[in-house]
């Protein structure tokens, strides 16, 4: 038996999926099926229930996962023990961020880490805050980036950085002839929001009501990059974080406004399960994400 299929078995409990453990391993989504089957085999008991929605752990498979969790933080940690005799640092570090963060904001610190410790193998994927949550007390990751985090069960969170909060509008709006606006000018004006259950949503909305405005929610959507393409159609306004829309701002295919009477800040943070063990490597990325920050 290979340690590589108890990675990959491991990968398949906490994400409670092949295409996800598949991508985790950099490997076909077949060659996780035929991993696990191989050790259903060799066991010969059957190790996970594939049901319609959820994939489980048998009582067999409870047995393996958690002696199979052992042996790889074991291996883990011998080769961090081994790497610090010759001062080197590598390995792999799996980081799950929101989309916004991860499209707009993340690569000047990926890029940097990459620089100074090119024998690190880094993962990143994109994820809802919900989901990067569950991913970090399930070991699916290493490293969580959310807006607005909250204190959860198994988490300990380290602030990140902030970004502003502005007004976004297509070039040409009547709104673009302010300097700073006012909130009340956005009362019943046509909106594009984030899903309800998204963070930034709900921290919007409370902008919105104690400022006493009511605006009319146009259309919904999941990730900011949706968002960005119904308001250069003139489906509506939004109000979203300054950095994500930099780009579309020097090109001109949208304009911000900056929000008069101080400014609202989107505060991000980074999660790492509480109580784990924090390898070299994966504290050399938590370092650079706070020196830069």
């Amino acid at each position: 038996m290979q340690i590589e299929s108890l990675k990959v078995f491991c990968d398949v409990v906490e994400s409670k999926s092949f295409s996800k453990a598949a991508v985790l391993n950099f490997i076909s989504q077949s060659a996780v099926s035929q991993q696990i089957r191989g050790l259903e085999e060799r066991y010969e008991q059957k190790l996970i229930e594939r049901g319609k929605r959820n994939l489980t752990p048998t009582p067999a498979g409870e047995i393996l996962y958690e002696i199979a969790r052992d042996v790889l933080a074991r291996l883990e940690g011998m080769e961090h023990r081994l790497r610090e005799l010759t001062r080197s640092v590598g390995g792999t570090v799996r980081v799950a961020t929101i989309y916004s963060v991860g499209l707009h904001e993340f690569q000047p610190y990926l890029s940097e880490y990459m620089r100074r410790y090119p024998g690190v193998r880094v993962r990143v994927e994109y994820n809802r805050s919900n989901r990067i949550y569950d991913d970090v007390v399930g070991n699916a990751v290493d490293i969580g980036i959310v807006a607005y985090p909250a204190r959860r069960s198994g988490i300990d969170i380290q602030p990140f950085r902030s970004d502003e909060l502005v007004l976004v509008c297509p070039p040409g709006h009547p709104f673009t002839a302010y300097k700073k606006i006012e909130m009340r000018k956005l009362a019943g004006q046509p909106f594009i929001a984030f899903d309800r259950d998204i963070p930034t949503r709900r921290a919007i909305d409370k902008i919105l009501r104690d400022n006493e405005v009511r605006v009319r929610i146009a259309m919904e959507f999941d990730n900011i990059e949706t968002i960005k393409r119904a308001i250069e159609i003139d489906t509506g306004i939004s109000i979203l974080p300054s950095m994500t829309v930099q780009r579309e701002v020097a090109m001109h295919s949208l304009a911000l406004v900056h929000f008069a009477r101080g400014s609202y800040q989107r505060p991000l943070g980074i999660l790492v399960k509480r109580g784990r063990r924090i390898p070299t490597a994966m504290q050399r990325f938590i370092d650079i994400l706070l020196e830069r920050s």
